[in-house]
C-alpha cells in the first residue's frame, strides 16, 4: 500500500491529460467569491440600493450583464485544463439572490453544463447568500439544508450572518456532502471581528460531527470565502485542521491550502498582504491511495492573467468590479479555489 501510495500521488501528476481521463474519474469541486453579485432591481427587504441605476454604484443593466458574463467564463474554466469542461461542482457567495444565479448558469459559457443550484435566502442584512451549483450529469442532491449563525456583537446585540449551507447528494453514485460558507468579514479589524469567526467555526464543526454521528464513514468537503487564513485558530483550534496529509488520522480534517499559504500563495490582497481566505477542506477518508473511491488528488487557486489587474495602485491584485470606489469592470476581488477528487475506472 505505501508503494501504492508513492507512485499515485509523485507518478500520477506526470501522466498527460488523456492517460489520465483515460484510466480515472475527474471531477472538478469549485469554490468562488464572485464579490457582490447584485441585480440591478431594489428590494425594500435587504440593503441594496448602492446595487440600482440610481444608488451609488450607479450599477446599471448593461454593467450586470457585464459581470454575469464575466462570472460565467471564469466559472466555465476552472479546472478545464484537465477535465476539458467547466466544474462539476461549484460553491459561490456574495450573491444577491436565485435570479442572479440563474442569470449565470443560463449564460451561454455555462448553458450547456445543465447546472442545478440549491439556494436559501440569508438573513444578512445587505442580502448577499451562498449557493452550491452542480452538474445535473454527475451530482444528484438528496438533503440539503441551511444552518443560521446568530452572533452577539460587544454591546450584546444580536446581528445574524450568512447562513452555512450543507447539501449532501451522490456523486456518480458514491455519497458525498458539501458545505458552502461565508464566514463573518474582518471589518473593524482582526482582532475585534475574530470572536465573530470562531462563532462560525463552532457552527461548521457542528455539522460536521452531526453528519458523521449519523454516517460516521461520510465523506465531507467544507468550502468558501472564510475571512480567515488556513493558520488562524478558527482552523488550527476550533476545527483542528492539519496540512500534512502524513500527520492525518481516522477523525481529522486535511487543508490542502495550508501549504499554499506558508509559501505566501492567496486568494485576495488587501495593503500588499496576500490572504488565502478562500479555501476547501475535507474530512481524511479523502486521502485513499487506492483510488477505488472518490479521493483527493491535488488543489489549486485559479488566477489566469486576465483576472489580474495589469497597472495602478492594485496592479497584481484581482482584477475586480470595482476599486476604490470607482468602476473598473472586472470580475471579482477575489480567485477562485478548487480541487480535484479522482477514482479508477472500472
Amino acid at each position: 500500500m505505501k508503494y501504492l501510495c508513492l507512485i499515485l500521488c509523485y507518478v500520477l501528476p506526470l501522466w498527460t491529460h488523456g492517460q489520465l481521463s483515460d484510466t480515472f474519474q475527474i471531477r472538478t469541486i469549485a469554490f468562488y467569491n464572485v464579490e457582490n453579485l447584485f441585480d440591478t432591481v431594489r428590494d425594500t427587504l435587504i440593503f441594496d440600493e448602492d446595487r440600482t441605476p440610481e444608488g451609488k454604484d450607479r450599477w446599471t443593466l448593461e454593467r450586470y450583464k457585464k459581470k454575469v458574463t464575466h462570472i460565467a467564463q471564469v466559472l466555465s474554466e476552472i479546472g478545464s485544463d484537465i477535465t476539458k469542461t467547466a466544474p462539476d461542482i461549484i460553491g459561490v457567495c456574495e450573491v444577491e439572490n436565485r435570479k442572479v444565479l440563474d442569470d449565470v448558469v443560463q449564460h451561454p459559457y455555462l448553458q450547456n453544463s445543465d447546472y442545478g443550484i440549491v439556494h436559501f435566502d440569508s438573513p444578512d442584512l445587505r442580502g448577499i447568500d451562498v449557493a452550491l451549483i452542480y452538474k445535473r450529469a454527475a451530482f444528484i442532491p438528496i438533503t440539503f439544508q441551511k444552518h443560521g449563525l446568530l452572533l452577539i456583537n460587544i454591546d450584546e446585540e444580536q446581528k445574524h450572518t450568512r447562513d452555512q449551507l450543507v447539501v449532501g447528494g451522490l456523486l456518480d453514485d458514491e455519497l458525498l456532502y458539501f458545505i458552502v460558507n461565508h464566514w463573518p468579514s474582518r471589518s473593524g479589524g482582526e482582532i475585534r471581528s475574530k470572536p465573530n469567526r470562531l462563532a462560525a467555526a463552532r457552527l461548521n464543526k457542528k455539522i460536521i460531527d452531526s453528519i458523521k454521528k449519523i454516517e460516521p464513514s461520510a465523506k465531507i468537503i467544507s468550502m468558501g470565502d472564510f475571512n480567515d487564513d488556513p493558520t488562524d485558530d478558527s482552523f488550527k483550534k476550533i476545527l483542528k485542521t492539519k496540512g500534512n496529509s502524513k500527520q492525518l488520522t481516522e477523525k481529522d480534517l486535511f487543508n490542502p491550502m495550508e501549504a499554499m499559504h506558508k509559501k505566501g500563495i492567496g486568494s485576495l490582497a488587501y495593503r500588499d498582504k496576500w490572504n488565502l481566505f478562500d479555501q476547501l477542506f475535507f474530512t481524511s477518508n479523502f486521502i485513499n491511495p487506492d483510488r477505488t473511491t472518490y479521493s483527493f488528488w491535488k488543489a489549486g487557486i485559479y488566477n489566469p492573467s486576465y483576472l489580474i489587474d495589469p497597472k495602478g495602485q492594485y496592479k497584481g491584485y484581482p482584477l475586480r468590479t470595482y476599486a476604490g470606489g470607482t468602476y473598473v469592470g472586472g470580475y471579482s476581488d477575489h480567485f477562485p479555489v478548487y480541487l480535484y477528487v479522482i477514482k479508477k475506472r472500472n
